[in-house]
């Protein structure tokens, strides 16, 4: 019995995905990043990475993780392919979300609003019924 060999090009192979503008543009901003001095890169990496943490930890605290990391992962991607295709991925869940967002009908749209509203008047009644000031006074 003989084994078949398909030849390469009956296989399928996957279509490379178009390089987003932001990305090019990255690339093109890398090779001139390469170019400066030692402490300057240095100093790059170090306020990209302690932006990411600021992000990361916004994830927990209040504030808009959603941005900020995506900008450490900018500054990273200067220096480190890895954090290119980082923020990548992260593009592409964000245009996920966006195309999931908006696909919601008129009807789930009117639905939270109604429950948004609600949750804010159930706030208001426990504030009031069990004296919960709104701020700290």
């Amino acid at each position: 019995m003989s084994a078949s060999v398909t030849p390469e090009s009956t296989v399928e192979q996957p279509a490379e995905k178009p390089v987003r503008p932001l990305i090019a543009g990255l690339r093109e901003r890398r090779a001139r990043h390469k170019q400066r001095p030692l402490i300057v890169r240095a100093v790059y990496v170090v306020a990209a990475v302690t932006v990411v943490l600021v992000g990361i930890a916004m994830l927990l605290l209040p504030g808009p993780a959603f941005v900020v990391i995506p900008i450490g992962l900018t500054l990273l991607a200067l220096e480190f392919a890895g954090a290119e295709r980082l923020l990548d991925r992260a593009l592409d869940q964000a245009d996920a979300a966006k195309a999931k967002a908006s696909a919601t009908t008129t009807t789930q749209r009117v639905l939270m609003v109604i429950a948004g509203a609600a949750a804010a008047a159930a706030a208001a009644v426990a504030a009031v019924l069990w004296d919960i000031p709104f701020l700290p006074v």
